[in-house]
């Protein structure tokens, strides 16, 4: 069923547009959200920091965007950077493509000389989807065009009452519809930052403040009692598990190490020595030809630093184990098992590299 999706076009008033315009931007004023990317119109700060808040609380956000723009003050500065100085910045971040999306679109910008300030220009960049774009449009050159996001997307299914599912094609152009309908032309900015702070202050994912709420008279989920109900996704998201053993192989103090470059997890990330198996099974990775032969001819001593740790990720749960490996020497057979993308690093230099939040450092530098 659906309670607006009809009704909207053919019954909802100018008027009501414009209480519903004029109710939000009230709210706006008295409980916007003070961030230091808010009240600018620098392009490049307003990027940087929604590539930020694409998968990221504001609360943890917040300070990763003041360092980053310490390290990075402009796009060109960016733009010169090694990727892996870009990913150190961005380590403990997660979702990684976003800083390797981000750095690939800086040394575009820096090609073209400036910052572009058409949303078809901004929206051709790598890693900018149709929000982002909108937004930086929207707070940057004031371009009237409506940013939404799943704050939008709560907001308005609520106030109107519509089930059409968000993550659908015909959803996700209804409501863009929808947004472009509401927005405040004359202030776009002001508009689509109240919305999503109102999504995110007020009509919040779980127990929604709607008793103190300025829309509770016109909201149709409120009054039908279908706010825990919308919106409405129609796919629900399959996680897969993962199965990774970890050795920490150390030898003269240097940690054996190798740069994730498949088309994986951790693309451009470090890790120690990994096996990953199909299931749980601690047997059969010791058994590995190289762990078997450090532990044979590489004096190797092993101990368990960690088992079972459970690391969730968005559509990936990895179970990891924890080793260490000590190694007094480094025999003929164990070069040749070494796989030829690891390295040794000295244990004093492993802040230059950045790893997954996954890989505890910490576990062999007490």
């Amino acid at each position: 069923m659906v309670f607006g999706f009809y009704c909207f076009h053919k019954e909802v008033s100018t008027m009501k547009e414009q209480l519903f315009r004029k109710q939000l931007e009230e709210w706006y004023h008295l409980n916007r959200r003070e961030l230091p990317w808010r009240g600018i119109t620098d392009p490049y700060r307003i990027w940087i920091s929604e590539i930020i808040l694409q998968q990221t609380r504001i609360d943890q956000g917040h300070d990763y965007y003041l360092r980053f723009l310490k390290q990075f003050p402009d796009v060109f500065t960016l733009a010169k950077a090694s990727e892996d100085e870009v990913l150190k910045a961005w380590e403990g971040l997660g979702y990684y493509s976003r800083a390797r999306n981000l750095h690939t679109a800086a040394q575009t910008i820096a090609n073209c000389g400036k910052f572009p300030s058409t949303y078809t220009e901004i929206r051709a960049l790598k890693g900018v989807g149709d929000y982002t774009a909108a937004a930086i449009c929207s707070f940057a050159f004031s371009l009237p065009v409506a940013t939404v996001d799943g704050n939008v997307y709560r907001v308005l299914s609520r106030v109107f009452g519509i089930d059409l599912p968000i993550d659908t094609t015909q959803g996700k152009h209804f409501f863009q519809d929808l947004a472009n309908k509401l927005l405040d032309t004359e202030h776009p900015a002001d508009y689509n930052q109240a919305l999503m702070d109102f999504g995110a202050i007020q009509c919040t994912p779980a127990n929604p403040n709607c008793n103190n709420c300025p829309l509770q008279t016109e909201c149709i989920a409120r009054n039908n009692d279908l706010a825990e109900k919308l919106p409405v996704k129609l796919h629900k998201m399959q996680q897969k598990h993962r199965y990774f053993s970890y050795f920490f192989i150390i030898n003269n103090n240097c940690l054996l190490i190798h740069k994730r470059s498949t088309k994986d997890i951790w693309k451009g990330l470090y890790e120690p020595f990994l096996i990953e198996t199909e299931s749980s099974d601690t047997t059969s990775v010791i058994r590995h030809p190289l762990i078997d032969t450090a532990m044979k001819e590489g004096g190797a001593s092993l101990s368990i630093l960690h088992q079972n740790v459970k690391h969730i990720l968005t559509h990936r749960i990895i179970h990891a184990d924890f080793f260490l490996l000590h190694l007094t020497t480094i025999s003929e057979q164990l070069r040749i098992n070494l796989p030829k993308d690891y390295f040794f690093v000295p244990l004093n230099e492993l802040g230059n590299y950045a790893f997954p939040v996954l890989i505890d450092l910490e576990l062999i530098q007490k």
